[in-house]
């Protein structure tokens, strides 16, 4: 792996730890303000809709611009919105709705920083080595869902205003981090000397290439239906643990799911994902929706603990698999806009998991397995009647959504042949020859 990669990784997955924690504390803040679940979940829209609404025009922009002065761009304005905050609770004026637009204004930043981040990172790598390189990137998926230790632990020794100060300081190294390390023009500027499409022709160019290239289509929706399955056990398991299990269970039992995808992304880093990298991808996600549906079985933290970071030890050679492949097939100058579009058709399935998940949960699946309900009879006499049965039922469905979409999808020749039919990209020779 190159020390350039490693450099800017290790600044960038810094700052992506403080933000994680950031936005825990956030929303612990305003749960306890108003004890509205809706209310903290709109926190976590606020978080993502701007990726899915400004991922191509952010993709655009990685094209178009430099990709190293974008990125410091996005950090300065991250770091601004974080210092607004921080103004905001030094003088004790801080509101509700402030975290919403500062949240909102950060994920703005973000979408512009991560586009250009993910389209440069195989330009600093051999695509021998890009497998590996997509492993890192899935570690950030650990600190993520491990960010309510680290948030717990923190808030108590420096508090919510330590913690934001800190994200605010994290910002700025990564920023620092990016003027100093050496990067040559083909790896910001790899489309330059080419003319740019028109603004509104350039924002559709992403779904334009994966349309015009049937496998990689593919691809991208059985992403984007992993997702579908995948965010919807995601969001609910904190409310199954809570409905066997204390505060305490539920912080050590996240812990653990980080751990698993912590653990995936290393092994993902050091071995480089499957030579055949679409059947190794579909092979981890049929053992994936076993272990999610496993999470069904009894509402016990032990069962939990085991299947829960095995489930999430699969991710990362799932999702880095997927990209990994769409990296090798996009040229670098196409390649912001192209993984935009990537990112924009996957997270707007994300939303709609968000959205259905809890009316699912409460309004049909938790009636329907309380004692004497519709299925309490059938599915409860295998899985248990009562509090998180609803929801277990959920995890049920979703592993066995899994378990078909597998196959389903092997079934499909473009995609099963894309990685023969569509050649990889030849690396750039200055990039290449930089790498050091």
């Amino acid at each position: 792996m190159t020390r350039t990669f490693v450099v800017i990784w290790s600044s960038q997955l810094l700052s992506i730890i403080t933000s994680s924690i950031t936005g825990f504390v956030l929303g612990v803040w305003v749960f306890q303000q108003t004890g509205s679940a809706t209310q903290f979940v709109t926190i976590t829209l606020c978080a993502i809709l701007p990726e899915v609404l400004l991922s191509p025009l952010a993709g655009s922009l990685a094209d178009r611009w430099d990709r190293r002065k974008l990125m410091m761009g996005a950090d300065l304005g991250a770091a601004l919105a974080t210092g607004a905050l921080a103004l905001l609770l030094a003088t004790g004026t801080l509101e509700v709705w402030h975290i919403y637009v500062v949240t909102a204004v950060g994920a703005v930043f973000g979408t512009a920083q991560m586009a250009a981040y993910h389209s440069m990172m195989p330009l600093l790598v051999s695509k021998e080595q890009l497998g590996r390189a997509n492993g890192m990137m899935q570690v950030a998926d650990a600190v993520r869902i491990a960010s309510p230790l680290l948030a717990g632990t923190l808030l108590v020794g420096v508090g919510l205003t330590g913690v934001v100060v800190i994200d605010l300081t994290a910002f700025l190294l990564s920023r620092v981090v990016l003027h100093l390390v050496p990067l040559p023009r083909a790896v910001t500027r790899p489309g330059e000397g080419k003319p740019a499409e028109p603004v509104l022709r350039d924002l559709g160019f992403g779904l334009s290439f994966l349309r015009s290239r049937p496998g990689l289509f593919w691809l991208v929706a059985l992403l984007a239906a992993y997702n579908l399955f995948f965010g919807m056990a995601g969001v609910l398991v904190q409310p199954l643990i809570l409905s066997f299990g204390s505060a305490a269970v539920l912080g050590a039992l996240m812990a653990a799911g980080g751990a698993g995808v912590f653990a995936g992304g290393l092994v993902m880093s050091a071995w480089g994902g499957p030579k055949q990298r679409v059947r190794g991808m579909l092979a981890f996600m049929f053992a994936g929706g076993l272990l999610l549906a496993a999470h069904s079985l009894a509402p016990s933290p032990w069962l939990v603990a085991v299947v829960a970071p095995a489930f999430l030890f699969t991710l990362p050679f799932v999702q880095g698999t997927g990209i990994t492949v769409i990296q090798l097939k996009t040229p670098p100058g196409e390649l912001g806009r192209v993984l935009s579009a990537v990112r924009t058709v996957t997270q707007a399935a994300t939303v709609l998991t968000y959205l259905a998940a809890g009316p699912l949960a409460d309004r049909v699946f938790e009636p329907m397995l309380e004692p004497g309900g519709a299925l309490a009879g059938s599915v409860g006499a295998a899985i248990g009647t009562g509090d998180g049965r609803g929801i277990a039922f959920i995890f049920l469905l979703t592993g066995a959504g899994l378990l078909v979409l597998a196959p389903l999808a092997y079934l499909q020749p473009r995609l099963r042949r894309v990685e023969a039919e569509l050649p990889d990209i030849e690396e750039p020779s200055d990039a290449a020859i930089s790498r050091s």
